[in-house]
């Protein structure tokens, strides 16, 4: 049995704390190199990776071109965070907490930044009126959902998906308290979805947006290894049928690929500045 850890009387940071991520995190925050970020020809400008949070915004950029927005047109630009870019002087100003997604809003007399992907997806619902209904009672129900995901988010990624994939040795406490949550927040979607086609309704929203990158890939079984087999999430039919119809949607597919620079070639595409970047991809 390991020796148990006895927290000191004053946290300090004086080692890394191992894991895939250490040589990157700090207890601090702010800029560590001098570098602006690039600037497309399109009024908004993405700055970020095909994780889940990233995805959530460009699912919603692809879905408001679909619907023929012309003035969604996006530039796509990666940050590679393993490599610690979000930590530039441009992207800090962009956003000062350092996470993907950050955008930055160039459609009016005055540019200005977004950051947060659940303020990323009410930016630009509000802006286009689309996938935010205007119903007092359906619209609350949206933003239930919505902020339902950006709170239980940080249980999967942060906590089981940490623990279970990345941490430097295995600790059952903490993989079996954050695999409980997961399989929790799994259960509280799957009974949601058995008694209604989306998330917040009948219809489609930003809700579902924001719910489907984290989702998704535990479905498909594309995240954390064999994740899908350790939480038994066959279990979860409901959530397994709302997967496969969002997974068809044309905007989805091209939503999923952008600023995603693993698995096969056909499913990757670096940096996104124009719909002929989809020429011999996967959507």
């Amino acid at each position: 049995m390991a020796e148990e850890y006895t927290p000191p009387e004053v946290w300090t940071y004086d080692k890394e704390s191992g894991g895939r991520f250490a040589s990157i995190n700090r207890p601090t925050a702010g800029a560590r190199e001098e570098k602006d970020l690039p600037v497309g020809e399109h009024p908004f400008q993405l700055y970020s990776l095909g994780t889940p949070n990233g995805v959530k915004a460009t699912i919603m950029f692809e879905e408001l071109l679909e619907l023929g927005h012309t003035g969604a047109e996006y530039d796509a630009w990666i940050v590679n965070i393993g490599e610690g870019q979000q930590f530039t002087s441009g992207f800090v100003d962009a956003n000062p907490n350092s996470k993907i997604p950050t955008l930055v809003d160039h459609s009016g007399d005055k540019p200005f930044r977004i950051f947060e992907s659940g303020a990323i997806l009410v930016h630009l619902a509000e802006k286009f009126g689309e996938y935010l209904p205007t119903d007092a009672a359906k619209r609350a129900e949206t933003f239930s959902w919505l902020f339902w995901q950006v709170g239980s988010g940080p249980f999967i990624g942060g906590g089981f998906g940490h623990f279970y994939a990345y941490a430097p040795e295995k600790i059952e406490y903490a993989i079996n308290r954050y695999s409980m949550e997961t399989k929790r927040i799994f259960d509280v979607a799957d009974k949601r979805l058995a008694e209604s086609r989306f998330l917040a309704g009948d219809d489609y929203t930003i809700a579902d947006m924001a719910n489907y990158p984290w989702l998704a890939p535990f479905i498909y079984g594309g995240i954390y290894n064999e994740a899908r087999t350790f939480l038994s999430i066959h279990e979860y039919k409901n959530v397994e049928r709302w997967v496969h119809e969002i997974s068809e949607r044309p905007g989805v597919k091209r939503g999923r690929i952008v600023n995603k620079t693993w698995g096969e070639e056909e499913s990757q595409l670096a940096e996104r500045h124009s719909a002929a970047d989809f020429e011999g991809k996967n959507v």
